[in-house]
């Protein structure tokens, strides 16, 4: 039997899967933060995970992250790409690794106002340190790309990992 005060470290894919399934105990650990506090201060929802994708959703208020136009500022959703690409390439950790963003490339597409958004990110490399990635964002109204997002991503391993 296992003493519930004892940390049970997870794999994060493992993880994130018991806290979208509600089977996550006070007990389990992982060597990431989730939910990170940036997700959780915007607003960010795990909604999809397996390996090497993530999905996330957030209600976009113009009220709270409008930019000049009244649209949704493109800061905003440039990060709910990171944060779904980042999810996402947690997946892939071992136990001791981590990992660190090069480079984030958004373009975008159309507008967003107030309403539900849906980002999803997946692998399109998977390489010994560097891995690539494209995310996309869309309206839940009507199914549109908003924004897409490429991004590179360098996996840490050994000292380099220490620490992050």
């Amino acid at each position: 039997m296992t003493d519930p005060d004892t940390p049970i470290e997870l794999p994060a894919l493992e993880y994130l899967e018991r806290m979208l399934a509600g089977t996550l105990r006070p007990e389990h650990r992982t060597s990431t933060r989730y939910p990170t506090a940036i997700s959780r201060t915007l607003g960010f929802r795990l909604v999809d995970i397996g390996e090497g994708t993530a999905g996330i959703r957030t209600d976009a208020d113009t009220a709270r992250f409008g930019n000049q136009q009244g649209t949704i500022h493109g800061g905003y959703l440039a990060e709910l790409a990171d944060a779904t690409i980042g999810t996402a390439c947690s997946t892939l950790l071992t136990p001791g690794e981590s990992f660190t963003s090069v480079n984030l490339d958004a373009t975008f597409i159309r507008p967003a106002w107030d309403g539900e958004l849906i980002a999803h990110a997946h692998a399109t490399h998977i390489g010994t340190t560097l891995t690539h990635w494209y995310c996309e964002v869309i309206r839940a109204t009507d199914r549109k790309t908003i924004m897409t997002a490429t991004s590179t991503v360098m996996l840490l391993r050994g000292d380099r990992a220490t620490g992050r």
